[in-house]
């Protein structure tokens, strides 16, 4: 790897997700210079884990493709994959970063022609999809990837299979002996876009995710909708593999809840929306599905798309937090057991399918931070002057759909591009 140059008119961009692609550009495109480094072997984030953005349903691809060009364009930014921030010393305007980037074990030779990973057996659970399907242990992380180079998983380093990609490959791009590697950089400002996880589904024991395999969350689904995901855009079941076309949507997995996640994760009652768009686009009038929820937060052209779908005489609404989750034993679906408030009865309703609109949380623990950083109590993290030069953006501020995050990253962008502009003007 080439040495990295920065000074303290150079700002860091901390993650490759849409907000950190959002912010790198925003800075660079206004003429400084941005180092954007993202932990996984390709920038993107979870936007391209989607299949479609509401509420006008269009393909985040379009999007990620124009500011993949954009980035490519410019030579004021650079991109370092596999690579995290360890620590950061200094204050605002003069920050000392270490960097530790991770072997690809494969360098820029790479053609991505696929010969490695048709050369290697070893399989491993693919990650792009949520561990719904396989990737090889040589493998290019998905199709839109970013740098478009393979990478080799560290399990096949020392086996028959390493040995095996570095034999396919005809332009000598394998590198087995390629190892960690450690830098340190000056940076005058830092914008934290680290992003967010999905809540562990499993802590919902009521729920039955970890028991029940049609119990499913809705980051995995949005997966299988996907044409280009583990089933090719069937909704199937994990049990038997079968088409679901009766399928149930549970809001505030996690969120609004003291036992879990406090706060209102803003994107779960959009994502069931949509989501149900998805079973109709798929069965059409052979669809059913029905959307458990506590209330739809949703305000203008938001509430619009909520109204549309609510029109639909195939997707029914059920005014209830879901109490628990049991299965039919002879046919593995899932039984939800609630109150619905509309009318106070009790309902047992059996489906072919549960998604689970999962909660968001920071991607970064409150114990993860690399330097000392004001958090609020839901671990995001505070616009608070203790934090120096050290700006979050998108869901690392808080829990926000695509368009807030992109605004947020646009906001961390102006207040970095301020300090780096102090410090110039101090040392002109």
């Amino acid at each position: 790897m080439s040495e990295v140059i920065a000074t303290n008119q150079t700002i860091l961009v901390v993650g490759g997700g849409i907000s950190g692609m959002s912010a790198a550009l925003e800075a660079a495109e206004c003429g400084k210079q941005v180092i954007l480094v993202e932990k996984n072997p390709s920038i993107g984030g979870r936007v391209s884990q989607l299949y479609k953005y509401f509420p006008k349903l269009c393909h985040p691809k379009c999007g990620l493709e124009i500011n993949l060009r954009r980035i490519k364009a410019n030579r004021g930014l650079r991109v370092m994959t596999m690579t995290e921030v360890t620590n950061i010393e200094g204050e605002a305007g003069n920050y000392s970063v270490t960097l530790k980037t991770a072997p690809r074990y494969v360098n820029e030779n790479c053609t991505a022609c696929g010969a490695c990973a048709d050369a290697v057996e070893a399989e491993f659970d693919d990650e792009h999809n949520y561990g719904l399907g396989k990737r090889k242990g040589a493998y290019l992380p998905f199709n839109q990837a970013y740098p478009e180079r393979y990478v080799l998983d560290p399990a096949i380093i020392g086996t028959d299979d390493g040995e095996k990609a570095k034999a396919a490959c005809k332009f000598d791009a394998i590198d087995l002996d390629m190892g960690e590697s450690e830098s340190t950089i000056t940076v005058g400002a830092i914008i934290w876009a680290t992003g967010w996880r999905p809540y562990d589904a499993g802590r919902i024991q009521p729920y039955g995710y970890d028991r029940f395999p049609n119990v499913i969350t809705s980051v995995e689904f949005e997966r299988m909708a996907d044409p280009h995901g583990p089933t090719g855009g069937k909704l199937l079941r994990p049990s038997d593999g079968q088409e679901a076309k009766n399928i149930a949507f549970i809001q505030c997995a996690g969120s609004r809840d003291r036992n879990h996640l406090a706060h209102c994760s803003r994107i779960c009652c959009m994502a069931s929306l949509k989501q149900s768009t998805y079973l109709r686009e798929r069965y059409g009038d052979d669809a059913k599905g029905t959307i458990y929820y506590i209330d739809i937060r949703a305000i203008d052209r938001i509430d619009d798309f909520h109204q549309m779908v609510k029109q639909d005489p195939n997707i029914r609404f059920v005014k209830s937090k879901v109490a628990s989750i049991t299965e039919n034993k002879e046919n593995s679906n899932p039984v939800l057991h609630g109150v619905d408030t509309e009318g106070y009865h009790r309902y047992s309703n059996e489906h072919d399918l549960v998604v689970l609109a999962i909660g968001m949380e920071p991607s970064v623990p409150a114990n993860g931070f690399p330097m000392e950083v004001v958090l609020n109590e839901e671990g995001f993290v505070e616009l608070d002057e203790k934090n120096g030069a050290f700006f979050a953006a998108g869901c690392s501020a808080d829990a926000l759909d695509v368009n807030r995050a992109v605004q947020s990253a646009t906001a961390g962008a102006l207040r970095a591009i301020q300090v780096v502009n102090k410090v110039a003007g101090a040392e002109g």
